[in-house]
């Protein structure tokens, strides 16, 4: 039997109290080079060594951010995958949905070719899962999965930096009419 240790609650709000300190100083100068320990401490109200309990340095916590946001934008679309009930355009909606709440850490990880390379991935994953569990045969011509992936990174991308004068149920639409189920 396994024990689950529980997070302690000041380390969860430390750490939240950093990521946040990270996106405000982001927004401010979108150059991570400016970013230093001090700033980022000294922004979320913490000191440095509370700091390096947590990270041992900037790109450490730059690549846990990323991880989290990751993490938690894989678990959406896993869930978007297995979902029966729900229309392909309501699916889509919900994603969509998800991506606005997010868009001010999205603009500013979109700035990180790994976080734009991983979404691709994701993608290409729900793409590749809804073309297989599709009852219809795909003719020999079709799309390949790589560049309907592109396309739809490509549209994300657009509608988080320029175009949130959409609403997602706009772009939900946009996009399934130019895709039609796969």
């Amino acid at each position: 039997m396994s024990i689950i240790k529980k997070e302690d609650p000041r380390t969860i709000r430390s750490r939240e109290m950093f990521k946040n300190a990270v996106f405000s100083l982001l927004s401010e100068d979108y150059d991570i080079s400016n970013l230093t320990v001090q700033k980022v401490a000294a922004k979320a109200g913490l000191n440095r060594t509370t700091f390096y309990l947590h990270y041992q340095d900037i790109q450490d916590l730059l690549t846990q951010i990323t991880d989290e946001i990751l993490n938690e934008l894989s678990e959406k679309i896993v869930a978007l995958i297995q979902v029966k009930d729900l229309t392909e355009k309501q699916q889509l909606t919900q994603l969509l949905d998800y991506l606005y709440i997010h868009r001010n850490y999205l603009l500013i990880l979109f700035n990180l070719n790994q976080f734009e390379e991983q979404l691709f991935l994701l993608l290409k994953q729900l793409v590749g899962t809804r073309r297989n569990n599709s009852k219809e045969d795909l003719p020999a011509d079709y799309v390949a999965i790589d560049i309907k992936t592109a396309s739809l990174v490509g549209i994300i991308m657009w509608w988080i930096k320029k175009g949130l004068h959409f609403s997602s149920d706009y772009i939900a639409d946009q996009i399934y009419l130019m895709y039609r189920v796969q």
